[in-house]
């Protein structure tokens, strides 16, 4: 993805399939499994796991389109559904990157990106399948930007989208609640694994990220600490927690860094 908007493919098709999963055609997916496995057994299998029944309540009914979300087998067979579409757009001389539902085109014109739509529209439309109507856009990466896989680019940089952000902190303000009654210790201690999980995923953010995020959570935790102190909440602002317990405190009780962990990643690169 970097390496094709760095070579000046900007103009993307940022594109969304409404309701993916559930909307899948059984007939001709069942028809390209065959293509691509001749063992009845498991083709037996594969019929039986998209007719499951859907039990609410005491209604239960087989869907007549859709896979079962959530399920094992879902991702696998919604990428053989949309294997055709990889091939044609290839074909058409365009970049695709996707991963199972989700995929964008790049193109170096907009006239190119306009294309790749249509291509992609029309393809859609045979295969039983409806991009979303507001969703689906092209976008100048070099000034809109676009979200895919968690990440925002845009003007030639990576993000970490703004829900990915939003989800995280959460997580975080979930471990670091002030009325848990637990140590820092233990705080840290279940706190890492979060801090890690989520650096391997985003540690190709633009720098400016991690610095700011370890601020923010040595600020919840730092807050956490007063509480338990029962000290004032003015602290905060006229510098006395960061006296009190500066960063390497933090560090020397083992909490995770995402910007010492950014350093070593571009080190070893």
């Amino acid at each position: 993805m970097d390496e094709l908007l760095k070579s000046g493919h900007v103009h993307v098709v940022d594109a969304d399939l409404e309701s993916y999963f559930d909307t899948i055609p059984k007939g001709r997916l069942l028809a390209l499994v065959a293509g691509k496995i001749a063992d009845r057994r498991i083709l037996s299998l594969v019929q039986a796991f998209l007719e499951q029944g859907v039990l609410d309540g005491t209604d239960e009914w087989v869907p007549e389109r859709g896979t079962p979300q959530g399920a094992v087998i879902s991702p696998l067979l919604s990428n053989i559904y949309l294997d055709p579409l990889d091939h044609l757009v290839a074909g058409q001389g365009f970049e695709m990157v996707r991963y199972a539902d989700d995929f964008v085109v790049l193109c170096r014109t907009p006239g190119d990106a306009a294309a790749a739509l249509a291509v992609v529209q029309e393809w859609t439309a045979r295969a039983g399948l409806t991009l979303h109507p507001d969703k689906t856009r092209l976008v100048d990466a070099r000034t809109d930007g676009f979200d895919f896989l968690g990440y925002r680019f845009q003007a030639g940089q990576r993000w970490p989208r703004k829900k990915s952000l939003a989800k995280f902190k959460d997580t975080v303000r979930a471990k670091t609640r002030r009325t848990g009654g637990r140590s820092l210790s233990e705080v840290i201690t279940d706190l890492n694994p979060t801090l890690r999980g989520w650096f391997e995923y985003f540690k190709h953010s633009h720098r400016w990220t991690f610095g700011t995020l370890d601020g923010w959570i040595r600020r919840r935790l730092r807050s956490l600490l007063r509480r338990q102190q029962k000290r004032e909440g003015v602290a905060r602002a006229n510098g006395a927690d960061q006296t009190r317990w500066p960063n390497a405190f933090f560090d020397g009780h083992g909490l995770f860094s995402l910007q010492k962990a950014y350093v070593a990643a571009c080190q070893s690169s």
